[in-house]
């Protein structure tokens, strides 16, 4: 059974004439009059009733109509949404970002995609930036919002986001009241981390940071998310050096406290893989680009 079958059935069950019906689908007569006879023996029933006089449905030929309606319509959908999903008007998009970016400029971003594609479904996923690599290699996520500087072979960058770091205290630490400080105030002290396994990047320049300002990091805590860092400073259980972003997540208990000297860039990186065409995910990365033309979070708009 073929859908031309089934289009030629519905028109013949309409006019009830070989001719008009013919007319009617631009074909001749013969061939209609077999395509008719091979859906019949697809179907295993006759269809029809028809003599040198009258053409007419049979009990099941009028069973069939409503059936080969639905069986039509479903197909004329199913290629609309294969023309759409082309097209980048549907579909959905797997986005990874680490949690920082929840304070750096994501939320607008996606309001601002949703509201121009509103038929493209945004799946977001918070990862570490080795797990969003990881899951960007093996095509289970379309784009990532990372922080590294070491964007493996094969995917495009777009900086949309740098930043210094601060100190992090409980805010009864002594420095919690004090208008910046000098980061060898915190030698001695036990310090929550970022786990080199989830950011070896930023978990390298923390220790060297300590490093340069003359000791030894104790590292007390070693945690998967920066949120969480914040969150066993605010419960008194150590210090910690974080992106300045978080000053925004407002956990009580935990004060942010500028460096009294210069830190470098805490950068973000949205990634995607350089050889994917899909128009849904390039109009994802326009977004981000027009965000961050429109307000560059400041930042020299990079690519490579």
């Amino acid at each position: 059974m073929e859908f031309r079958h089934l289009r030629y059935f519905l028109v013949l069950s309409e006019e009830l004439h070989f001719g008009r019906a013919a007319h009617r689908l631009a074909i001749s007569q013969p061939p209609l009059s077999l395509n008719i006879q091979q859906l019949e023996a697809s179907v295993g029933a006759q269809l029809f009733h028809r003599n040198s006089k009258s053409v007419q449905l049979t009990a099941a030929g009028a069973a069939f109509v409503p059936q080969a309606r639905a069986l039509l319509a479903q197909a004329q959908q199913a290629a609309r949404h294969a023309r759409d999903v082309a097209e980048g008007l549907v579909g959905s998009l797997q986005v990874g970002f680490v949690g920082t970016m929840l304070y750096r400029g994501l939320p607008p971003i996606l309001q601002r995609f949703q509201s121009l594609h509103p038929r493209l479904r945004l799946q977001l996923r918070e990862l570490s930036s080795n797990e969003q690599r990881v899951e960007l290699a093996r095509d289970r996520l379309d784009v990532g919002f990372v922080h590294t500087t070491r964007a493996p072979a094969g995917l495009s960058q777009l900086l949309v986001a740098s930043q210094g770091f601060v100190a992090c205290v409980p805010v009864a630490h002594p420095s919690a009241g004090a208008a910046s400080l000098g980061l060898r105030t915190l030698a001695g002290e036990p310090f929550a981390v970022v786990s080199r396994s989830v950011s070896p990047d930023y978990h390298d320049r923390i220790i060297g940071l300590c490093s340069e300002a003359g000791f030894d990091v104790a590292v007390r805590h070693e945690l998967r998310h920066w949120l969480s860092v914040v969150s066993v400073v605010a419960q008194g259980l150590g210090v910690a050096l974080v992106p300045e972003s978080l000053a925004a997540s407002g956990l009580p208990g935990a004060v942010f406290v500028p460096l009294d000297m210069p830190t470098g860039g805490y950068d973000t990186y949205c990634l995607w893989k350089a050889d994917r065409n899909e128009p849904a995910l390039q109009q994802f990365v326009a977004v981000v680009r027009d965000a961050l033309a429109e307000n560059p979070l400041n930042v020299l708009l990079t690519e490579q």
